[in-house]
């Protein structure tokens, strides 16, 4: 073979390889830091995200590849999963809650992040602002100054005779703890209610602080805006009942679950729209000039099967506001 046509061969051939072409792109690689153990813990928000994705017209293992990484609820293993992360140069890392949202911080100020789910990110010194975050991150919140004041308000309002508000609260993030037990009390001392905080970072300490509150007729529960809590909301509703207790969720599932009340965005809905905000990264848009979305949006729940079994009769104004009444 002659050597021009040698060369024209091999730089055919070689033309012809996908890391090669021109035209070949690299498929985006978005890490995901969950707080609970698995897959199936998290399948509501996991289906949520894909579904997000899929709408944008990404297919995953094509087009887009998630690598998704578990905490088991314990904070502390979100550090580790973070380096992971960035060791395997993932092009965005989606942090769940404010804890995993901090150790991306931590991780990393050049990869690009998506904190979902995340209570006051100007405080926690996540962004500069909500409107210019001014870093590598951004994302969506789900917290209004007001919410832990409102719960309190639809307890009251919801339970004649309401005396006093067991706040159960997991102290693992606990700027979001303090922040709760503070805007909760500040609420309760208004309305005329006493405060008792319960707080609980195992299955085993939520069983513990049920016992530890104290006796009395007119004693209800209000649950922290917390992952753990929420993945044990039919256990802490199955004490509440038990002990004859009304209790107050954050999410519609909790009601759903046996709560008497739950108050506060849709986090589904959440999950699906930070989609909207990997896609925008991933075609160039620097999270800094990403304004952090808060939600505008709240619904109220009421489980009227619950209402029943604790014999409360819910006054209509309130269940006329009710966005969902389950029967």
């Amino acid at each position: 073979m002659r050597r021009r046509e040698s060369l024209g061969f091999l730089c055919g051939w070689v033309a012809s390889w996908p890391a090669c072409s021109p035209a070949a792109k690299r498929t985006p690689v978005v890490g995901v830091l969950w707080h609970a153990a698995d897959e199936r813990e998290e399948a509501p928000f996991l289906g949520q995200l894909r579904l997000g994705l899929q709408e944008l017209g990404y297919v995953e293992g094509r087009s887009i590849t998630l690598v998704n990484t578990y905490a088991s609820e314990r904070y502390e293993r979100f550090a580790l999963n973070a380096r992971s992360l960035v060791e395997q140069r993932v092009d965005v890392i989606v942090a769940i809650t404010r804890p995993a949202a901090l150790a991306a911080q931590q991780a990393t100020r050049t990869i690009p992040i998506v904190a979902v789910a995340v209570s006051d990110p100007v405080g926690s010194g996540l962004v500069s602002s909500l409107a210019r975050p001014g870093g590598n991150i951004t994302g969506l919140g789900n917290w209004a100054v007001d919410l832990a004041a409102k719960r309190v308000e639809l307890l009251k309002e919801a339970v004649k005779g309401l005396t006093r508000v067991a706040l159960l609260v997991n102290p693992g993030d606990p700027g979001l703890a303090k922040t709760f037990v503070r805007e909760s009390t500040a609420a309760a001392d208004r309305l005329g209610l006493s405060i008792q905080a319960i707080e609980a970072t195992r299955v085993e300490e939520i069983e513990a602080g049920f016992s530890a509150i104290s006796p009395s007729e007119r004693t209800g529960l209000i649950v922290n805006n917390d992952p753990f809590l929420l993945m044990e909301a039919e256990r802490i509703a199955r004490l509440a009942q038990a002990r004859g207790m009304p209790s107050m969720g954050f999410a519609r599932s909790m009601c759903k679950q046996g709560m008497l009340l739950a108050y506060g965005p849709d986090n589904l809905a959440i999950f699906r729209r930070s989609a909207t905000y990997v896609d925008k990264i991933l075609k160039g848009a620097r999270p800094a000039d990403l304004p952090v979305e808060q939600p505008t949006e709240y619904r109220l729940i009421v489980n009227a099967r619950t209402a029943k079994a604790l014999g409360y009769a819910i006054p209509a104004a309130l269940l006329n506001r009710a966005d969902e009444l389950v029967e």
